[in-house]
């Protein structure tokens, strides 16, 4: 299993163009994606422009799968133009 976070920060006036292009990717990841556990998106309780996504997967090759996605090459480009800098992301497996 692999878990995924993925912290974006959003430019100042554009959460509300972020926020539907955001919304499409969890929903088609979690209808279209094999191997998708949980594809989840969190706003920064202190801080409403950080928005944090929560994935888990179960294997590499369903992660990497999901990557080369249709949805996935089409939003995360719109994503990145509304953000500051590119993702922090944190790649994690399951030590116990």
């Amino acid at each position: 299993m692999i878990k995924v976070v993925a912290k974006h920060s959003i430019k100042e006036g554009r959460l509300e163009e972020f926020l539907p292009i955001a919304k499409k990717l969890v929903e088609e990841t979690n209808k279209k994606d094999a191997g998708c556990i949980r594809y989840e998106m969190y706003r920064d309780l202190s801080n409403p422009l950080i928005v944090t996504v929560i994935e888990e997967w179960e294997s590499d090759a369903a992660l990497d799968a999901h990557m080369k996605a249709a949805h996935f090459q089409d939003l995360i480009p719109k994503i990145g133009e509304l953000c500051e800098k590119p993702a922090d992301i944190n790649l994690y497996k399951l030590l116990f």
